[in-house]
């Protein structure tokens, strides 16, 4: 169940078999840095000597429940639409060492103590410049590939089908097709990417690819710095809480999923007028992106 992270929680066995039981699976919250979440829960042996003494026991037994708890789902994380931190773990010593490193670290956000027994939440940041999931898994690319250009085509600029939605108050559609000498005129803030009824799962690092297969946004032509510390893009089910995108996102609709669900498939057209507005805005150069599920 735990694959390769079973040297780490054999370290803490000793207590927690005799000490304590699991009372909640762990969690993953992508809004924002992203948050992953284990909890566990302690009590102490007959053993312990004191009152104090059977206090740090029990403790000790729930914190070890719950690294358990996160090295479970921690393994479970998408890094990208192919690869899971198990697998990378599978692969590389390097990884395992620092995503054991990363669990021993973790941070106690709730403690409490009721009828003998201590209950223990702890977090470890999906994004951040240090000590993130993100800063222990994804690793820093030799260069930073350039977007793009956009693609001589036919296509007419898509869809008639209507992606209106309401923002802030504000109705936001889908902008006519560029100009035909390809500049550049909305002066938009960020990218929002309808994905609703196509069951799009969130990874740490998206694709955005246009229909015919080629790679539009990755984490391989952004700054390591800023994606390990903000993350690549919000995923979000209402378009409400899309404030990545800023007061005034370009809106497409994804017509598809590749990858196991995992990366979002746009038009030709809606991928070239992307990528001429980025040119002008720098959104994609900024992480401004939101997918909506």
């Amino acid at each position: 169940m735990f694959g390769n992270l079973k040297p780490f929680i054999a370290t803490f066995s000793a207590v927690a078999i005799v000490a304590s039981t699991a009372f909640a699976a762990g969690s993953i919250d992508y809004s924002g840095v992203g948050i992953v979440t284990g909890t566990g829960a302690g009590v102490a042996p007959p053993t312990a000597i004191s009152p104090a003494h059977a206090k740090l026991l029990a403790r000790e037994a729930a914190i070890a429940m719950a690294q358990r708890d996160l090295a479970a789902t921690i393994n479970g994380v998408q890094v990208d639409a192919e690869t899971t931190v198990e697998n990378m773990m599978t692969t590389s010593v390097a990884v395992r060492t620092r995503v054991s490193g990363l669990l021993r670290g973790a941070r106690v956000v709730d403690e409490v103590y009721q009828d003998g027994a201590c209950y223990v939440t702890m977090e470890i940041p999906i994004f951040g410049a240090t000590g993130s999931l993100a800063s222990t898994v994804l690793e820093r690319p030799p260069v930073v590939e350039k977007f793009p250009e956009p693609v001589k085509t036919v296509e007419p600029a898509v869809p008639n089908v209507d992606v209106r939605v309401t923002i802030g108050g504000n109705q936001i559609q889908p902008p006519p097709a560029p100009p035909k000498k390809g500049k550049a005129y909305g002066h938009f803030t960020g990218l929002i990417v309808d994905c609703r009824g196509l069951g799009l799962k969130t990874v740490m690092s998206p694709v955005i690819k246009n229909a015919n297969g080629t790679p539009v946004y990755g984490y391989k032509n952004l700054d390591y710095d800023k994606v390990v510390a903000e993350g690549m893009a919000d995923y979000s089910e209402d378009f409400n809480d899309t404030a990545r995108a800023g007061s005034n996102p370009l809106v497409v609709k994804a017509v598809t999923l590749e990858d196991h669900n995992g990366n979002p498939v746009i038009s030709v057209a809606d991928a070239n007028r992307i990528l001429i507005e980025n040119d002008q805005s720098g959104f994609l150069d900024n992480c401004n992106v939101v997918f909506i599920r």
